[in-house]
């Protein structure tokens, strides 16, 4: 995977609005078990490739690209990701206005997505289908929000490789760095779908 691609799409995600100042993080799944991810405090509008860390799956720091480089508060949910899902090769996390607004739609653990024809590039090609994407409360100590995805997901699959964090966050894995990249602009585009249809007050 291709650290130089995750500096073109923090850019593009920057200039769309959810990766706004230092907001958000990229990672990619390396050859070994480790994987590159966005340094700490790195403002996405200028990463270059020495703004990421590689990391192991166990949680320890393997190589730090620049000197003063620092692991992003949400390293252990990428972590997890990776660990429960084995063909993850990618893991985008924006802070994008619609997925929050969304994400206050439902005062529980789902929440049921129009079934719009952009469900396709997520691989659902069923008739009207009902799908539910998965909330996690959000939490000052990042690990604990780790620990409660994998323990959801430990148990239940999730129908989209796609989840929301209350008044954070879309998280979102592919098999690839592009894959990721639809994937959120997927979920943007649902997620503004949703508010505007709240809006104006269509079903």
């Amino acid at each position: 995977m291709s650290r130089e691609q995750m500096v073109e799409h923090a850019r593009l995600f920057y200039d769309q609005g959810t990766m706004v100042g230092t907001a958000g993080n990229l990672s990619a799944r390396a050859d070994d078990d480790s994987f590159w991810i966005t340094a700490s405090g790195r403002q996405k509008g200028q990463l270059s490739t020495g703004d990421f860390i590689r990391v192991g799956l166990n949680g320890d720091v393997v190589e730090v690209g620049a000197s003063d480089n620092k692991p992003s508060a949400e390293t252990s949910i990428h972590r997890i990701v990776y660990e429960l899902f084995e063909d993850a090769g990618a893991c985008y996390h924006v802070h994008s206005i619609h997925a929050n607004l969304v994400s206050n739609m439902t005062d529980g653990n789902q929440l049921e997505l129009p079934p719009l024809e952009m469900l396709k590039g997520f691989g659902i090609w069923e008739q009207d289908p009902l799908i539910q994407i998965e909330i996690f409360e959000n939490h000052l100590d990042v690990p604990r929000i780790a620990r409660e995805i994998q323990l959801r997901f430990a148990h239940k699959s999730p129908q989209l490789a796609a989840l929301l964090i209350r008044n954070h966050g879309v998280t979102v894995w592919g098999r690839s760095t592009e894959e990721a990249k639809v994937y959120i602009e997927l979920s943007e585009y649902i997620f503004r779908y949703m508010t505007l249809a709240k809006q104006t007050g269509m079903r």
